[in-house]
Protein backbone atom coordinates (compact mmCIF):
# COMPACT_ATOMS: atom_id res chain seq x y z
CA UNK A 1 0.00 0.00 0.00
CA UNK A 2 1.26 3.49 -0.81
CA UNK A 3 0.29 6.45 1.34
CA UNK A 4 0.23 9.85 -0.36
CA UNK A 5 -1.13 13.23 0.60
CA UNK A 6 -4.37 14.29 -1.19
CA UNK A 7 -2.47 16.59 -3.54
CA UNK A 8 0.32 14.14 -4.40
CA UNK A 9 3.43 13.08 -2.54
CA UNK A 10 3.99 13.87 1.13
CA UNK A 11 6.33 16.90 1.10
CA UNK A 12 8.73 15.58 3.76
CA UNK A 13 8.99 12.31 5.66
CA UNK A 14 11.27 12.28 8.70
CA UNK A 15 12.34 8.88 10.03
CA UNK A 16 12.85 9.19 13.77
CA UNK A 17 11.04 11.29 16.39
CA UNK A 18 14.08 12.00 18.53
CA UNK A 19 15.17 15.55 19.29
CA UNK A 20 16.79 16.04 15.85
CA UNK A 21 13.76 14.80 13.93
CA UNK A 22 11.26 16.76 16.03
CA UNK A 23 13.36 19.92 15.74
CA UNK A 24 13.49 19.55 11.97
CA UNK A 25 9.71 19.05 11.78
CA UNK A 26 9.01 22.10 13.98
CA UNK A 27 11.15 24.42 11.86
CA UNK A 28 9.57 23.04 8.68
CA UNK A 29 6.09 23.66 10.04
CA UNK A 30 7.03 27.22 10.94
CA UNK A 31 7.97 27.67 7.27
CA UNK A 32 4.67 26.18 6.10
CA UNK A 33 6.12 22.84 4.95
CA UNK A 34 4.27 19.71 6.03
CA UNK A 35 6.28 16.80 7.36
CA UNK A 36 5.28 13.37 8.63
CA UNK A 37 7.47 11.92 11.39
CA UNK A 38 7.75 8.14 11.61
CA UNK A 39 8.80 6.66 14.96
CA UNK A 40 9.42 2.99 15.68
CA UNK A 41 8.87 3.35 19.44
CA UNK A 42 5.67 4.05 21.34
CA UNK A 43 6.65 7.62 22.21
CA UNK A 44 8.68 10.55 21.00
CA UNK A 45 12.11 11.62 22.23
CA UNK A 46 14.49 8.84 21.22
CA UNK A 47 17.10 8.81 24.00
CA UNK A 48 15.37 11.78 25.66
CA UNK A 49 12.44 10.02 27.32
CA UNK A 50 10.93 9.69 30.78
CA UNK A 51 8.98 6.72 32.16
CA UNK A 52 6.35 7.09 34.91
CA UNK A 53 6.66 4.11 37.29
CA UNK A 54 4.98 3.76 40.69
CA UNK A 55 4.60 7.53 40.91
CA UNK A 56 8.27 8.21 40.04
CA UNK A 57 9.58 9.92 36.91
CA UNK A 58 12.53 7.93 35.57
CA UNK A 59 14.59 9.44 32.79
CA UNK A 60 16.10 6.85 30.49
CA UNK A 61 19.59 7.42 31.77
CA UNK A 62 20.67 10.35 33.93
CA UNK A 63 20.34 13.43 31.74
CA UNK A 64 20.42 17.18 32.19
CA UNK A 65 19.66 20.22 30.07
CA UNK A 66 22.42 22.81 29.95
CA UNK A 67 20.44 26.04 29.77
CA UNK A 68 23.29 27.85 27.99
CA UNK A 69 22.85 25.62 24.91
CA UNK A 70 22.22 28.17 22.12
CA UNK A 71 19.94 25.87 20.12
CA UNK A 72 17.83 25.09 23.18
CA UNK A 73 17.54 28.80 23.97
CA UNK A 74 16.46 29.42 20.41
CA UNK A 75 13.66 26.86 20.30
CA UNK A 76 12.55 25.75 23.77
CA UNK A 77 10.21 27.53 26.16
CA UNK A 78 12.18 27.22 29.40
CA UNK A 79 9.41 28.68 31.52
CA UNK A 80 6.94 26.03 30.37
CA UNK A 81 9.46 23.28 31.18
CA UNK A 82 9.54 24.43 34.83
CA UNK A 83 13.26 23.80 35.08
CA UNK A 84 14.79 22.68 38.37
CA UNK A 85 18.52 23.36 38.67
CA UNK A 86 21.49 21.63 40.22
CA UNK A 87 24.06 23.70 42.05
CA UNK A 88 27.18 24.34 39.98
CA UNK A 89 29.96 22.14 41.28
CA UNK A 90 30.32 18.67 42.77
CA UNK A 91 30.43 16.76 46.05
CA UNK A 92 33.26 14.26 45.64
CA UNK A 93 33.83 10.93 47.38
CA UNK A 94 37.59 10.36 47.80
CA UNK A 95 38.08 7.04 49.58
CA UNK A 96 36.15 7.62 52.84
CA UNK A 97 36.23 11.41 52.71
CA UNK A 98 34.01 14.02 51.09
CA UNK A 99 35.39 16.98 49.14
CA UNK A 100 33.42 19.96 47.87
CA UNK A 101 34.00 22.08 44.78
CA UNK A 102 31.48 24.87 44.13
CA UNK A 103 31.38 27.50 41.39
CA UNK A 104 32.00 30.82 43.21
CA UNK A 105 30.52 32.78 40.30
CA UNK A 106 27.12 31.32 41.17
CA UNK A 107 27.71 31.15 44.93
CA UNK A 108 30.01 34.06 45.87
CA UNK A 109 29.93 33.10 49.55
CA UNK A 110 31.76 29.88 48.67
CA UNK A 111 34.90 31.54 47.29
CA UNK A 112 37.03 30.85 50.40
CA UNK A 113 35.79 27.26 50.57
CA UNK A 114 36.58 26.81 46.89
CA UNK A 115 40.06 28.32 47.07
CA UNK A 116 40.99 26.14 50.05
CA UNK A 117 39.34 22.95 48.80
CA UNK A 118 41.75 19.98 48.67
CA UNK A 119 40.18 18.93 45.37
CA UNK A 120 43.09 20.68 43.67
CA UNK A 121 45.99 23.03 44.27
CA UNK A 122 45.66 26.80 44.55
CA UNK A 123 47.21 26.97 41.09
CA UNK A 124 44.48 24.66 39.79
CA UNK A 125 41.82 27.11 40.99
CA UNK A 126 43.56 29.93 39.12
CA UNK A 127 43.74 27.76 36.01
CA UNK A 128 39.99 27.07 36.24
CA UNK A 129 39.43 30.84 36.18
CA UNK A 130 41.76 31.12 33.19
CA UNK A 131 39.95 28.29 31.42
CA UNK A 132 36.65 30.07 32.02
CA UNK A 133 38.09 33.25 30.48
CA UNK A 134 39.54 31.34 27.52
CA UNK A 135 36.38 29.43 26.64
CA UNK A 136 34.23 32.57 26.81
CA UNK A 137 36.63 34.66 24.71
CA UNK A 138 36.13 32.44 21.65
CA UNK A 139 33.00 32.10 19.56
CA UNK A 140 31.40 28.66 19.57
CA UNK A 141 32.47 28.04 15.99
CA UNK A 142 36.01 29.07 16.94
CA UNK A 143 36.02 26.55 19.79
CA UNK A 144 35.31 23.73 17.36
CA UNK A 145 37.74 25.02 14.72
CA UNK A 146 40.72 24.56 17.01
CA UNK A 147 43.07 21.64 16.38
CA UNK A 148 41.87 19.09 18.90
CA UNK A 149 43.66 16.70 21.18
CA UNK A 150 42.20 14.44 23.86
CA UNK A 151 40.60 16.08 26.88
CA UNK A 152 43.19 14.45 29.15
CA UNK A 153 46.11 15.80 27.09
CA UNK A 154 44.50 19.24 27.00
CA UNK A 155 44.14 19.35 30.78
CA UNK A 156 47.72 18.22 31.29
CA UNK A 157 49.05 20.75 28.78
CA UNK A 158 47.01 23.49 30.43
CA UNK A 159 48.93 22.80 33.63
CA UNK A 160 46.29 21.14 35.79
CA UNK A 161 47.67 18.86 38.48
CA UNK A 162 47.05 15.12 38.56
CA UNK A 163 45.15 15.74 41.80
CA UNK A 164 42.38 17.85 40.26
CA UNK A 165 42.25 15.73 37.12
CA UNK A 166 41.66 12.57 39.17
CA UNK A 167 39.41 14.16 41.79
CA UNK A 168 37.26 16.39 39.59
CA UNK A 169 37.78 16.41 35.83
CA UNK A 170 37.86 12.64 35.29
CA UNK A 171 34.80 11.77 37.41
CA UNK A 172 32.80 14.85 36.35
CA UNK A 173 33.51 14.99 32.63
CA UNK A 174 33.89 11.24 32.42
CA UNK A 175 30.23 11.24 33.43
CA UNK A 176 29.40 13.83 30.78
CA UNK A 177 31.26 11.99 28.00
CA UNK A 178 30.40 8.51 29.31
CA UNK A 179 34.05 7.48 29.12
CA UNK A 180 36.62 7.77 31.91
CA UNK A 181 39.80 7.77 29.83
CA UNK A 182 38.97 11.34 28.73
CA UNK A 183 39.79 10.50 25.11
CA UNK A 184 36.93 12.75 23.98
CA UNK A 185 37.97 15.70 21.80
CA UNK A 186 39.33 18.70 23.71
CA UNK A 187 37.29 21.23 21.75
CA UNK A 188 34.10 19.48 22.83
CA UNK A 189 35.40 19.56 26.41
CA UNK A 190 35.91 23.33 26.13
CA UNK A 191 32.38 23.71 24.74
CA UNK A 192 30.91 21.70 27.64
CA UNK A 193 33.01 23.57 30.20
CA UNK A 194 31.69 26.86 28.87
CA UNK A 195 28.08 25.62 28.91
CA UNK A 196 28.36 24.45 32.53
CA UNK A 197 29.87 27.70 33.79
CA UNK A 198 27.72 30.16 31.84
CA UNK A 199 24.35 28.54 32.48
CA UNK A 200 22.57 26.05 34.69
CA UNK A 201 22.43 22.27 34.69
CA UNK A 202 18.70 21.64 34.90
CA UNK A 203 15.97 19.03 34.61
CA UNK A 204 12.34 19.74 33.72
CA UNK A 205 9.90 19.21 36.57
CA UNK A 206 8.04 16.56 34.54
CA UNK A 207 11.19 14.74 33.45
CA UNK A 208 13.70 15.13 30.64
CA UNK A 209 11.09 13.76 28.23
CA UNK A 210 9.18 17.02 28.63
CA UNK A 211 11.65 18.54 26.16
CA UNK A 212 10.58 16.16 23.40
CA UNK A 213 6.93 16.49 24.43
CA UNK A 214 7.14 20.28 24.09
CA UNK A 215 8.52 19.98 20.56
CA UNK A 216 5.91 17.37 19.60
CA UNK A 217 3.12 19.60 20.93
CA UNK A 218 4.02 22.18 18.28
CA UNK A 219 3.16 19.71 15.52
CA UNK A 220 -0.27 18.59 14.42
CA UNK A 221 -1.32 15.25 15.95
CA UNK A 222 -1.47 13.61 12.51
CA UNK A 223 2.14 14.55 11.79
CA UNK A 224 3.60 11.92 14.14
CA UNK A 225 3.09 8.20 13.60
CA UNK A 226 4.25 6.08 16.54
CA UNK A 227 4.89 2.32 16.49
CA UNK A 228 5.84 2.70 12.83
CA UNK A 229 9.30 1.23 12.23
CA UNK A 230 10.93 1.86 8.88
CA UNK A 231 12.54 -1.13 7.17
CA UNK A 232 14.33 0.30 4.14
CA UNK A 233 14.73 3.38 1.98
CA UNK A 234 14.32 3.12 -1.76
CA UNK A 235 14.57 6.25 -3.85
CA UNK A 236 11.91 8.65 -2.59
CA UNK A 237 10.08 5.97 -0.63
CA UNK A 238 10.19 4.54 2.87
CA UNK A 239 9.25 0.90 3.21
CA UNK A 240 7.73 0.16 6.62
CA UNK A 241 7.96 -3.08 8.56
CA UNK A 242 4.21 -3.60 8.18
CA UNK A 243 4.54 -3.69 4.37
CA UNK A 244 3.32 -0.15 3.78
CA UNK A 245 5.26 2.22 1.54
CA UNK A 246 5.24 6.00 1.94
CA UNK A 247 6.45 8.19 -0.91
CA UNK A 248 7.79 11.66 -0.21
CA UNK A 249 9.31 14.56 -2.09
CA UNK A 250 12.10 14.67 0.54
CA UNK A 251 13.33 12.12 3.08
CA UNK A 252 15.17 12.92 6.33
CA UNK A 253 16.98 10.30 8.39
CA UNK A 254 16.88 11.37 12.04
CA UNK A 255 18.14 8.16 13.62
CA UNK A 256 21.48 7.10 15.07
CA UNK A 257 24.30 5.83 12.89
CA UNK A 258 23.47 2.15 13.51
CA UNK A 259 19.83 2.56 12.45
CA UNK A 260 20.83 4.74 9.50
CA UNK A 261 23.23 2.04 8.28
CA UNK A 262 20.42 -0.53 8.41
CA UNK A 263 18.05 1.67 6.40
CA UNK A 264 20.67 2.67 3.84
CA UNK A 265 22.22 -0.78 3.52
CA UNK A 266 25.68 0.51 4.48
CA UNK A 267 28.20 -1.09 6.89
CA UNK A 268 27.07 -1.10 10.50
CA UNK A 269 29.27 1.01 12.81
CA UNK A 270 31.28 -0.84 15.43
CA UNK A 271 30.43 -0.70 19.12
CA UNK A 272 33.46 1.57 19.54
CA UNK A 273 31.43 4.24 17.73
CA UNK A 274 29.29 4.61 20.84
CA UNK A 275 29.79 5.35 24.54
CA UNK A 276 27.46 3.49 26.84
CA UNK A 277 26.11 3.87 30.34
CA UNK A 278 23.89 2.16 32.89
CA UNK A 279 21.51 4.06 35.16
CA UNK A 280 19.95 2.47 38.25
CA UNK A 281 17.11 4.09 40.17
CA UNK A 282 16.19 3.56 43.82
CA UNK A 283 13.29 4.80 45.93
CA UNK A 284 13.85 5.69 49.57
CA UNK A 285 11.54 6.83 52.37
CA UNK A 286 14.14 9.43 53.37
CA UNK A 287 16.82 11.07 51.25
CA UNK A 288 20.47 10.23 51.95
CA UNK A 289 21.97 12.78 54.32
CA UNK A 290 24.88 14.73 52.87
CA UNK A 291 26.45 18.01 54.02
CA UNK A 292 25.81 19.46 50.56
CA UNK A 293 22.47 19.32 48.74
CA UNK A 294 21.63 19.66 45.04
CA UNK A 295 25.19 18.82 44.00
CA UNK A 296 26.11 15.90 41.80
CA UNK A 297 27.97 13.24 43.84
CA UNK A 298 31.12 11.93 42.17
CA UNK A 299 33.20 8.87 42.99
CA UNK A 300 36.93 9.14 42.24
CA UNK A 301 37.25 5.34 42.41
CA UNK A 302 36.18 4.70 38.82
CA UNK A 303 36.47 0.90 38.95
CA UNK A 304 33.53 0.87 41.36
CA UNK A 305 29.93 0.11 40.44
CA UNK A 306 28.99 3.60 41.60
CA UNK A 307 30.40 6.38 39.44
CA UNK A 308 27.99 9.28 39.88
CA UNK A 309 25.00 9.70 42.17
CA UNK A 310 22.19 12.24 41.92
CA UNK A 311 19.52 12.64 44.57
CA UNK A 312 17.03 13.66 41.93
CA UNK A 313 14.10 14.48 44.20
CA UNK A 314 16.20 17.02 46.14
CA UNK A 315 16.57 18.97 42.89
CA UNK A 316 13.13 18.25 41.41
CA UNK A 317 10.61 17.06 44.02
CA UNK A 318 8.14 16.38 41.21
CA UNK A 319 10.17 13.30 40.23
CA UNK A 320 8.97 11.40 43.32
CA UNK A 321 5.69 10.95 45.21
CA UNK A 322 5.22 13.03 48.33
CA UNK A 323 7.27 11.59 51.19
CA UNK A 324 9.57 9.60 48.88
CA UNK A 325 13.04 10.23 47.49
CA UNK A 326 14.48 9.23 44.13
CA UNK A 327 18.16 8.36 43.78
CA UNK A 328 19.93 7.87 40.44
CA UNK A 329 23.19 5.90 40.21
CA UNK A 330 25.27 5.97 37.01
CA UNK A 331 27.74 3.24 36.05
CA UNK A 332 30.02 3.33 33.02
CA UNK A 333 32.04 0.78 31.12
CA UNK A 334 29.97 -2.34 31.79
CA UNK A 335 31.07 -4.86 29.16
CA UNK A 336 28.82 -7.53 30.62
CA UNK A 337 25.54 -6.39 32.16
CA UNK A 338 23.98 -8.34 35.03
CA UNK A 339 21.25 -6.30 36.70
CA UNK A 340 20.97 -8.42 39.85
CA UNK A 341 24.71 -8.33 40.53
CA UNK A 342 24.94 -4.62 39.73
CA UNK A 343 22.14 -3.68 42.13
CA UNK A 344 23.73 -5.82 44.85
CA UNK A 345 27.12 -4.15 44.34
CA UNK A 346 25.62 -0.65 44.31
CA UNK A 347 23.85 -1.33 47.61
CA UNK A 348 27.08 -2.59 49.13
CA UNK A 349 29.10 0.43 48.04
CA UNK A 350 26.49 3.04 48.96
CA UNK A 351 26.06 1.49 52.41
CA UNK A 352 29.62 2.64 52.98
CA UNK A 353 28.58 6.14 51.88
CA UNK A 354 25.21 6.55 53.60
CA UNK A 355 24.84 3.76 56.16
CA UNK A 356 22.55 0.77 56.57
CA UNK A 357 19.45 2.67 55.40
CA UNK A 358 20.60 1.92 51.85
CA UNK A 359 19.61 -1.72 52.35
CA UNK A 360 16.00 -0.56 52.65
CA UNK A 361 16.02 1.31 49.36
CA UNK A 362 13.68 -0.14 46.76
CA UNK A 363 15.14 -0.85 43.34
CA UNK A 364 12.84 0.72 40.74
CA UNK A 365 14.51 0.09 37.41
CA UNK A 366 17.89 -0.19 35.68
CA UNK A 367 18.46 1.19 32.19
CA UNK A 368 21.41 -0.26 30.29
CA UNK A 369 22.01 1.98 27.26
CA UNK A 370 24.68 0.64 24.87
CA UNK A 371 24.26 3.48 22.33
CA UNK A 372 23.90 6.33 24.81
CA UNK A 373 26.20 8.78 22.99
CA UNK A 374 28.28 8.79 19.82
CA UNK A 375 31.98 8.57 20.63
CA UNK A 376 33.83 11.80 19.77
CA UNK A 377 37.60 11.32 19.70
CA UNK A 378 39.90 14.05 18.28
CA UNK A 379 40.03 12.48 14.83
CA UNK A 380 36.31 13.27 14.42
CA UNK A 381 36.74 16.91 15.44
CA UNK A 382 38.56 20.00 14.22
CA UNK A 383 39.17 21.49 10.81
CA UNK A 384 40.86 18.40 9.38
CA UNK A 385 38.01 16.04 10.23
CA UNK A 386 35.83 14.64 7.47
CA UNK A 387 32.43 16.06 8.37
CA UNK A 388 29.46 13.84 7.70
CA UNK A 389 27.21 15.69 5.24
CA UNK A 390 23.68 16.70 6.10
CA UNK A 391 22.66 16.10 2.50
CA UNK A 392 23.17 12.54 1.23
CA UNK A 393 21.40 12.88 -2.13
CA UNK A 394 19.14 15.29 -3.98
CA UNK A 395 16.11 14.31 -1.95
CA UNK A 396 17.77 12.68 1.08
CA UNK A 397 19.07 14.37 4.26
CA UNK A 398 20.25 13.24 7.67
CA UNK A 399 20.41 14.94 11.08
CA UNK A 400 21.47 13.98 14.60
CA UNK A 401 24.32 14.54 17.03
CA UNK A 402 26.35 11.69 15.49
CA UNK A 403 27.07 14.06 12.59
CA UNK A 404 28.77 16.70 14.74
CA UNK A 405 29.33 16.33 18.48
CA UNK A 406 27.38 14.35 21.09
CA UNK A 407 24.79 16.57 22.74
CA UNK A 408 21.20 17.71 22.69
CA UNK A 409 22.45 21.03 21.32
CA UNK A 410 24.00 19.30 18.29
CA UNK A 411 20.88 17.23 17.68
CA UNK A 412 18.80 20.41 17.60
CA UNK A 413 21.38 22.25 15.51
CA UNK A 414 21.51 19.62 12.77
CA UNK A 415 17.71 19.33 12.80
CA UNK A 416 17.43 23.09 12.25
CA UNK A 417 20.12 23.12 9.55
CA UNK A 418 18.45 20.32 7.58
CA UNK A 419 15.13 22.17 7.81
CA UNK A 420 16.83 25.31 6.49
CA UNK A 421 18.31 23.36 3.56
CA UNK A 422 14.87 21.98 2.67
CA UNK A 423 13.23 25.38 3.06
CA UNK A 424 15.92 26.98 0.91
CA UNK A 425 15.29 24.46 -1.86
CA UNK A 426 11.51 24.60 -1.64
Amino acid sequence: MSTDSPGGDVPVVIVGAGIAGLTCAVYLKQAGIRAIVLEAADGVGGRVRTDFIDGFRLDRGFQILLTAYPEAQRLLNYSALELRTFRSGAFIRERNNWLTLVNPLQEPSSIIQTLTSPVGTFGDKLRIAELMRRTQSLGLDELFQQTPTTTLAFLQDFGFSDRIIERFFRPFFGGVFLEDALTTSSNFFEFCFRMFFTGDAAIPARGIGAIADQLASRLSPNQIRLNTPAKQLSGNSVQLSNGETITAETLVLAVDSAQAATLLGTPTPTEQAFNHTTCTYFAASTAPKTPEQKLLLLNTHRSSAVHNVAIISDVAPEYAPVGQSLISVSTQGLERFNETELVKQIRLELTGWFGDDVQQWRHLRTYHIPHALPAYPPELAGLDAIRKPLRLAENLYQCGDQLTYPSLNAAMKTGREVAELIIGGA
